[in-house]
């Protein structure tokens, strides 16, 4: 799979290449990105644990801020 052209990006710094990665994610589109039965599953099994009680759930400024809190 590896060309000369693709085996000239190891030459790249660790920064450059990741820069490079994230370009690529940048890239793609949702729709891009299949997903797993796995993920399909744990999405399923999240929504019904939400629906079952949704006031459980956690609000996103809650969330940051005890994430702020643990780790500054």
């Amino acid at each position: 799979m590896l060309n000369a052209e693709h085996a000239n990006l190891f030459q790249l710094s660790p920064s450059e290449r990741l820069l490079l990665v994230q370009d690529l994610w940048d890239s793609l589109k949702p729709e891009d990105i299949p997903l797993t039965d796995w993920q399909k599953a744990e999405l399923d099994r999240r929504k019904a644990v939400h629906q079952a009680n949704p006031s459980s759930g956690r609000s996103w400024e809650d969330v940051q801020h005890r994430i702020i809190e643990r780790h500054g």
